[in-house]
């Protein structure tokens, strides 16, 4: 409450005593003693979390104003397998694969209305959790997990086959890359007034979602699955020849670096060989070496050294504060609001539609994606990162210890003094700094 002086504010706070019918609150979770006091502070603020649907678990995307987001709940569920909470992960697992329709998740849930199923992310997500829960305790208890009658391996099963023949919402496989079509605002960068980032086309981190599920059914699933394996292959292939985008450089210290093109931009029906690559230089390439999509070392070291140019403490922006090649306009109302060859807007502040909007996925750093660069050092470099991305991941401190209090915001201004925006409790930022701080 920011207050001048001489003046006054007063804050009223009631407590109503529960009806009879509100369901019982989630159990508190078993966890082993941990001499590690930031694992226990950011085990504590997930908790605020998980909470109770009917009569299964489910996760809030963020405070105040969030509720169950479908890739929200899923990228969170990383997090809570990462923690041991595995009976939780399993039972938002069952929730949300009996949901799922013709290859499709919903993209967030109203009650019970599921019907909001545009995202091309969730599915995909649904499957790498699956595998992070199959890898940490049994394949088969994994696998045989009951979706309302359907095992899950018919979920993920179901998913795929989906992927490749065509979903009913326009998601469908590239057979010339092997790559997955994404429609418009389709992505967690799903803004669509103004269209911010549509990222039509081929957007680079659900192939890299979609390779590794594509791996986990091609070694689990091979039976019912007998031509993932090869499509998995094909389609990392694709990823290594179509994205990377040698004739572009950014200065990274003393040294210049390259990168993957953040989306190959079509219209549907064109082939990704023939699409744009759009040469933004975005975070979510992160995740082609997190989940092992990209095989060529080289590139791999480059791209994460390019990404450094993103950090900022306790997140990572949207975007470089950089020209472009492939023009990025945000048109409101027929008005362009920004400079197409340099769209980076590095503070999240003023009116919504024509100040906030274009700001959210063009330069807002964001605390979930944040720790991917920490993951992606530890992955190409092994232990002797460790110090490096604890280091890293330890910036979060300063967000962590401010705003509300014991949690992390949803974004921060890609400006300094980098000031917290949005959401002041955000789920899957909490989730993901967990999730890699234990593998540090």
């Amino acid at each position: 409450l920011p207050l001048r002086g001489g003046h006054s504010a007063r804050l009223d706070v009631a407590h109503n005593d529960p009806p009879d019918t509100l369901p019982a609150p989630c159990p508190p979770p078993t966890r082993k003693k941990t001499t590690d006091p930031i694992r226990r502070a950011l085990e504590t603020a997930l908790d605020a979390y998980i909470v109770t649907r009917d009569d299964a678990l489910t996760v809030i995307a963020g405070y105040p104003w969030f509720l169950d987001w479908g890739r929200d709940t899923l990228i969170v569920l990383r997090g809570i397998i990462a923690a041991g909470r595995f009976a939780a992960a399993a039972d938002l697992l069952r929730a949300f694969g009996r949901f799922e329709d013709n290859g499709t998740l919903p993209n967030m849930i109203r009650g019970n209305d599921a019907s909001n199923r545009n995202t091309s992310d969730a599915p995909l997500w649904f499957c790498v959790a699956a595998a992070d829960l199959a890898q940490a305790t049994d394949i088969k208890t994994t696998l045989d997990l009951d979706c309302d009658g359907r095992t899950l391996a018919d979920v993920i099963a179901s998913i795929l086959t989906t992927y490749c023949n065509g979903t009913p919402n326009g998601i469908h496989t590239d057979p010339g890359s092997g790559l997955v079509f994404s429609p418009a605002h389709y992505t967690w960068m799903d803004t669509n007034h103004p269209q911010g980032t549509p990222r039509q086309g081929y957007p680079v981190e659900i192939q890299a979602l979609w390779i590794a599920a594509l791996r986990f059914g091609a070694q689990h699933l091979s039976q019912r699955l007998p031509w993932a394996a090869a499509l998995a292959a094909k389609a990392s292939r694709s990823l290594t020849d179509l994205y990377w985008l040698p004739n572009r450089t950014t200065l990274i210290g003393a040294s210049r670096a390259t990168w993957l093109a953040d989306s190959l931009a079509a219209t549907p029906g064109t082939p990704a060989a023939k699409a744009t690559p759009e040469d933004a230089l975005r975070p979510n390439q992160l995740l082609a070496v997190t989940l092992n999509a990209l095989t060529n070392r080289q590139q791999a070291c480059a791209l994460t050294r390019a990404c450094a140019n993103l950090i900022v403490p306790g997140g990572i922006r949207s975007l470089a504060d950089r020209t472009v090649i492939t023009p990025l306009p945000v048109w409101h109302n027929s008005t362009l609001l920004n400079d197409p060859q340099r769209p980076y807007w590095g503070t999240y502040t003023g009116d919504e539609n024509t100040r906030r909007k274009p700001a959210y996925h063009n330069g807002t750093a964001w605390s979930w994606q944040f720790p991917l660069y920490a993951e992606a050092l530890l992955q190409l470099y092994g232990k002797n990162a460790s110090a490096t991305a604890k280091a890293l991941l330890g910036s979060a401190s300063e967000v962590f210890n401010s705003g509300s209090v014991g949690q992390i915001p949803e974004i921060l201004d890609g400006n300094t003094p980098h000031r917290q925006r949005g959401c002041h409790s955000q789920a899957w930022g909490i989730s993901e700094l967990l999730r890699v701080w234990l593998k540090c």
